[in-house]
């Protein structure tokens, strides 16, 4: 207000009148750290009567259909619903109730719910205060739940006929998805109540919250920005029926953006040869962006695109500026670049299919030898379904067409983090079964000791989630969970995946009270009693060689050529074992024509196979060129890459031959390690300038101890989780893989300074692996050779 002190006016209604000045303190209302609802959706249509379909949208479309379909008292009729809402309010606010009950709700419970129901939507508001306040009564609701009917209680000018048509026909739905939304949005217990003012959600309430807390919240939520929001509407010509809802969303919607730095205008001290400058299309209303990057990075190829697209879609003002290095001792990008983004939603053309969102290269050099690779959003796998050449070998001048390549969304990730409310530590070997109601173990995975980490494949549906059954379902309990669509209290854990967005977990997770003392990682638990063993020996003989005696031989390739490798490698492993084998290859990076191929390969001759994958994690340290990260998954994820029933496996590159029969190596004695690894051979002593271990770092840190090698060894699993080596090989990698200098034969160094201290290896003879580069040939009769 404009106004002026003098001697008329009180000093302190004089301070109390200004805008920034509150009435009242609540630190509940003054804190910036409330919880804020998105109301907007655009694309959910549900009732808040279809309960079946509320139950599995995600919290912003949930908020969106109890605002859509709330019914709001004005400033005549809100007078009576709670004793602590102010008798005089102001013109600027309305009043819609969400219903809480402590009970589980049904007809009979919901009697006055269901007729103040029915009067919101057939009376008028003006005789909706009087029904309201008698309803509000006592001795009223003693009444009704002693046998009266409700319509006997209806206040002269009301519409008997159309309020007993309409609470005939009201449902309970309704209460069970307010109910439902208040436990799952707002986190509310049963029958507490919380507030939500323009999107912003205060609560659970206590007894404290008074009336004058209602001014002040009135006050703090009707704000400037609400009155130029307001300002807008009407002057773009919103209907006055809606321009409420408009200000309501479009307020929660602003307020809930985190807070920024004051602007400010960046001046360049020369412009003419550093600055691109890019004028607005039009003469119109336009955006001025200023764009710093370094031209040299992939940050800046990224960026390229982005400014491309946005100029598509406003009209904007651009100034580029060329925050360049000064030196560079070497090229900083070594690929290119393109970022699939489309300015708008591609839709069919002529009746025909859109071809979907493609990256184009054109004017490549045709020299050098390049690989195609593609980045993806964190929570997508992805794989490649068709292509016309061998995309880790393109040599474009030895090509005469174009390259093609055509990939697939295949999964949506489920992530996670659980962690175990005693300790408040990562419940590490803990197993974790996805599934459905018909098929409830769809997929499982194990949890890392490594931020209680785990990830699981899914697709758009509903979910259920469950600890495995077995040691981790005997031991512990789910006590409570976030980012689920169903209540923490519970037995089942259901998540849906609804968007193309993955959906990060928490899970808390407990010891049952008689297993206190339990180690799901030791031995003791699963060892059996005597009896049980002889009494189950008979029985189960014949069936479990049957199940267990099979080679699981585990291989990596990527590229035309080391898959036709990987093709010998295999017919020599079958050539040379009368053992049922079955091989597991890393599908991230096989190409279409070996997994069109292997089918009909593997029914030629008669062995098994799978493909199995895991996504890189987005906290650790994340490999860029492809062969890196090929390795990495040599050895990094050993304990979860493949499902928990395979108890050994057995690794061999895609270029060996393997001349003896695998079987001895898979029944081979490792002396309780986890793993057995063939050591580098000296017998060559021409060699010894190409043996890095030999010197420096590595010999002071081997000591006298062997260098081995990750070409050829057995891996066995039940031990490997249990003793959570997987977790100790990731610590390792990210501590070392921070030092860009460090790695260099990332599979191979990243488990050597591990052995030394925390796992122990044991080591396989010479025998069974040589080198022809670094080895003599006295082995070659009887081993695994390149």
């Amino acid at each position: 207000k404009n106004m002026h002190i003098n001697c008329l006016l009180n000093a302190i209604d004089f301070l109390m009148d200004k805008n920034n000045v509150v009435p009242r303190i609540n630190s509940l209302i003054l804190d910036n750290k409330q919880q804020y609802l998105n109301l907007i959706s655009s694309s959910v249509t549900a009732d808040v009567e279809d309960f079946s379909t509320f139950f599995f949208l995600d919290s912003q479309d949930k908020s969106a259909v109890i605002a859509k379909n709330m019914y709001y008292l004005n400033q005549e009729g809100k007078k009576p619903i709670f004793s602590g809402i102010p008798k005089e309010t102001s013109v600027l606010s309305r009043l819609g109730i969400i219903y809480n009950p402590t009970s589980k709700i049904n007809e009979e419970n919901t009697i006055i719910s269901r007729g103040i129901l029915a009067a919101f939507l057939t009376q008028k508001n003006s005789l909706l205060r009087s029904f309201l306040w008698k309803l509000a009564k006592e001795e009223t609701a003693t009444a009704i739940y002693s046998g009266d009917k409700i319509k006997t209680f209806l206040i002269e000018g009301m519409d008997k006929n159309t309020f007993e048509k309409k609470y005939n026909t009201v449902g309970v739905n309704i209460f069970r998805t307010h109910q439902f939304f208040c436990q799952d949005v707002l986190k509310l217990h049963p029958g507490e109540i919380g507030v939500v003012s323009n999107g912003k959600f205060f609560g659970p309430l206590g007894e404290d919250f008074c009336v004058e807390d209602f001014y002040l919240l009135e006050k703090i939520t009707f704000s400037d920005v609400v009155e130029e929001i307001e300002d807008i509407a009407k002057s773009i010509e919103v209907n006055s029926k809606n321009i409420s809802d408009l200000v309501m969303k479009v307020d929660a919607l602003l307020s809930s953006l985190p807070t920024r730095a004051s602007r400010y205008d960046v001046t360049f001290l020369k412009e003419n040869h550093s600055i691109v400058k890019i004028n607005p299309q039009e003469s119109d209303e336009f955006f001025d962006v200023i764009a710093i990057v370094d031209p040299l990075t992939r940050e800046a190829q990224k960026m390229a695109h982005l400014l491309v697209v946005l100029g598509k879609i406003i009209n904007m003002k651009i100034k580029l500026f060329m925050n360049c290095r000064g030196k560079l001792s070497e090229a900083p990008l070594q690929s290119f670049y393109r970022f699939v983004l489309e300015p708008e939603l591609m839709s069919e053309t002529n009746n025909s299919p859109s071809p979907g969102p493609v990256a184009k290269f054109l004017d490549i050099p045709e020299s050098p030898l390049l690989t195609l690779n593609m980045i993806t959003p964190e929570g997508w796998v992805v794989e490649i379904v068709q292509s016309n050449c061998d995309l880790d070998n393109i040599h474009l001048k030895d090509i005469e067409r174009a390259v093609t390549a055509e990939y697939e969304l295949e999964y949506l990730l489920l992530e996670g983090h659980c962690f175990d409310t005693t300790t408040e530590q990562p419940p590490r070997g803990l197993q974790f079964t996805l599934g459905t109601e018909n098929k409830p173990v769809m997929v499982d995975t194990i949890v890392m000791a490594n931020l209680g980490y785990f990830q699981l494949k899914a697709n758009p549906g509903a979910w259920i989630l469950k600890l495995r059954q077995g040691k981790s379902e005997d031991i512990y309990q789910i006590v409570g969970h976030e980012g689920t669509d169903s209540q923490s209290d519970l037995g089942d854990v259901i998540v849906v995946l609804n968007n193309f967005k993955s959906k990060t977990l928490k899970v808390q997770v407990q010891k049952k009270p008689d297993k206190v003392k339990e180690d799901i990682l030791t031995d003791k638990y699963e060892r059996k009693g005597m009896w049980d063993s002889i009494k189950s020996f008979t029985r189960r003989l014949h069936e479990d060689d049957q199940k267990n005696d099979v080679l699981n031989i585990f291989s990596v390739a990527s590229g035309h050529l080391y898959e036709r490798f990987l093709r010998i490698m295999m017919l020599s492993v079958l050539r040379n074992t009368k053992t049922p084998v079955k091989f597991w290859f890393l599908k991230n990076y096989l190409s279409p024509t070996f997994k069109e191929v292997i089918p009909h390969m593997a029914k030629e001759y008669e062995f098994q196979y799978e493909l199995v994958q895991y996504k890189w994690p987005r906290w650790l340290h994340q490999q860029t060129e492809k062969q890196r990260i090929i390795w990495g998954y040599k050895i990094l994820f050993l304990d979860v890459l493949f499902p928990l029933a395979v108890d050994k496996i057995i690794f061999v590159d895609a270029d060996q031959i393997v001349r003896h029969d695998l079987k001895e190596l898979r029944d081979f004695d490792l002396g309780g390690a986890p793993y057995g690894y063939t050591p580098f051979c000296d017998s060559r002593t021409e060699m010894d300038g190409y043996r890095f271990w030999k010197t420096g770092y590595w010999a002071s840190h081997l000591s006298r101890r062997k260098y081995h090698i990750s070409a050829l060894y057995v891996v066995d699993l039940k031990k490997f989780r249990r003793i959570a080596a997987g977790d100790r090989l990731r610590g390792q990698y990210q501590a070392l893989s921070q030092d860009p200098n460090s790695l260099s034969n990332l599979d191979q160094a990243s488990k050597t300074p591990v052995e030394r201290h925390l796992i122990h290896r044991h080591k396989l003879h010479q025998a069974l692996f040589s080198l022809r580069l670094l080895c003599r040939y006295l082995y070659l009769h009887n081993n695994v050779s390149l």
